[in-house]
């Protein structure tokens, strides 16, 4: 039996729960009732210079509900979204919801295969989409069981000026490719369910509110059954947590960016719905790799006071000279998840924002915030902070027996916000869950002597060199130390003798730099077992829709 101390719970900042209290909503659908009676005035999205409020919001998300009723849809259907950071998800998402259906988030950079294992996984019978990524249906559209296709364009819903987005995406930029095939267009879906009363639909907090699929960047891509009681308890964690450093905003209305995707879960709990029960203003990036247009538009919010991100969409924007004309008086945190935050990028983040870099740490499987520092720290401490409200983490060795402080084992979470299962898979199901009903969430980490959470790395990137075990993470962080290296992921190879060996694949922003440099430089900083035998630089490396390395295609090349 795991007997969990808590010794974070000491350094909880004064306001803080201990414990998430009753949840006080049925449904997400429930919950967002009231947020949109609440806020009904205010604006809620800004979308490419368009503001939309939180009327305009509820009424739009009604009418998507009252058209998907005319499906005749079965109880628990799956309506599979397609989309980039647009008004057009939000409505989908939130009306989905109404209508008592579950989510199924997808990933608007997947190629056809990957879009079709997810459809053909999830059972979706509903798809939502952009127009940009409906030749990417088209491709399997054959093999697809979907009945009903929705599809929208970049500027559907912004009057007149959508006309002018619409002509730049698909003749100046020409994103979007020639298809052909049978749907309904999201303004007419719009239109038919206006013309219909909304039904509120009987949904409850152990009804599925989204399938959630995995990264899979350590495997498989699996779909988490995240629950209303799921995300909603996650919600309401996040929000206790941050309201002592909120109470220190002396403002009308918190203005969130959202840059991530919100189809990924950390921008969908964190941003998304984080903002709509704050009643924030919600500023949508449709497409952060433009760096360019990213700072141009953050220069027109010197208001923004929370900015979730990911280490290498902070890395990209700090290195950009323009950057430097970014003012954000009012940015109370920066969140970083999804990925390590290497404290040379926090530390220049901080530099040049005054903000410090608050680290995060959550899954799909988990909705997905776990631990997170607090709003309050005045610098970047390098570790995940401490669990959140209602959440315990303890850690395992392999035998699931808790190490002792300071050890290092797998990271395991109990709390509300943990799934139900992976969909469709009952063995994995079991397999992750403790015998005491922890999740294992495959990462490796240690309690700290002070009670904080810091995380070493995945599980299965672990590398063991003649039997010692080698942390990419550790490796990583000492490399962009070195002047030229703009950023890299480490990898084990295999090996006769040692069984696996360190191999290092580098971005150059010098690009006189050698691998007998970096080799050189890593034997001054790095332990023997530790130091990389090969580098290979590359122009980029392969990430995720968020910024999150992908080591396992480079285990591919």
């Amino acid at each position: 039996m795991v007997n969990s101390s808590k010794p974070w719970l000491k350094h909880y900042p004064e306001g803080v729960p201990h414990d998430l209290g009753p949840l006080g909503h049925s449904s997400l659908s429930d919950f967002m009732d009231e947020c949109f009676e609440r806020f009904a005035s205010r604006r809620a999205i800004e979308a490419m210079g368009s503001f939309f409020t939180y009327d305009e919001i509820n009424c739009l998300s009604k009418n998507f509900a009252s058209y998907l009723a005319t499906l005749n849809l079965e109880k628990g259907s799956r309506v599979a979204l397609m989309y980039p950071n647009v008004i057009e998800y939000l409505v989908a998402m939130v009306g989905t919801l109404r209508a008592g259906y579950t989510v199924v988030n997808i990933n608007p950079l997947y190629t056809s295969r990957e879009l079709e294992s997810q459809l053909q996984d999830s059972g979706a019978t509903v798809l939502v989409l952009m127009e940009n990524f409906a030749s990417t249906y088209e491709q399997i559209l054959p093999q697809a069981a979907i009945k009903t296709v929705i599809v929208s364009s970049p500027g559907e819903l912004l009057g007149l000026k959508g006309y002018v987005i619409n002509w730049v995406a698909r003749h100046i930029k020409k994103i979007v490719a020639p298809w052909d095939f049978k749907h309904i267009k999201m303004k007419d879906a719009l239109r038919i369910g206006f013309n219909r009363p909304f039904v509120k639909a009987s949904i409850g907090l152990d009804d599925v509110a989204f399938l959630q699929y995995t990264g899979g960047t350590t495997g498989v891509s699996k779909g988490a059954v995240l629950l209303h009681r799921n995300i909603l308890s996650n919600v309401m964690q996040i929000e206790a947590w941050l309201n002592p450093g909120l109470k220190q905003q002396h403002t009308d209305q918190l203005v969130l960016l959202c840059a991530l995707p919100m189809t990924h879960i950390f921008a969908l709990t964190a941003c998304a719905l984080l903002g709509i029960a704050k009643g924030s203003l919600l500023i949508l990036v449709p497409n952060p790799r433009d760096i360019t247009g990213f700072i141009k538009m953050l220069i027109k919010h010197p208001n923004i006071n929370i900015f979730p991100g990911v280490n290498t969409l902070f890395h990209a924007l700090i290195h950009r000279p323009e950057f430097k004309s970014v003012k954000l008086p009012n940015l109370l945190v920066t969140i970083g998840g999804g990925m390590a935050v290497h404290k040379k990028t926090a530390d220049h983040w901080q530099a040049l924002t005054g903000s410090p870099i608050a680290q995060g740490y959550g899954l799909s499987e988990t909705s997905p915030v776990v631990c997170v520092n607090s709003p309050l720290e005045d610098r970047f401490t390098g570790h995940i902070g401490s669990p959140i409200p209602g959440t315990d983490v303890v850690i395992l060795d392999d035998d699931e027996v808790v190490v002792p402080q300071g050890a290092i084992g797998e990271i395991c979470i109990k709390g509300p916000q943990v799934m139900a299962g992976y969909w469709n898979k009952p063995d994995e199901s079991q397999n992750c869950m403790t015998a005491d009903g922890y999740f294992k969430s495959g990462d490796i980490g240690l309690i700290t002597s002070e009670g904080y959470i810091q995380i070493v790395d995945r599980k299965k990137d672990m590398i063991v060199v003649a039997g010692f075990k080698v942390f990419p993470n550790d490796v990583e962080d000492v490399i962009v130390q070195m002047p030229g290296i703009q950023e890299c992921a480490v990898i084990g190879e295999p090996h006769r003798k040692l069984g696996e060996i360190v191999k290092v694949y580098a971005v150059r922003s010098n690009h006189h730099i050698t691998e007998a440099a970096v080799l050189q430089y890593c034997r001054e900083h790095l332990t023997s077992y530790k130091r990389p035998r090969k580098v290979i630089f590359v122009n980029e490396l392969p990430k995720s829709n968020v910024g999150k390395i992908l080591r396992r295609e480079l285990r591919n090349i």
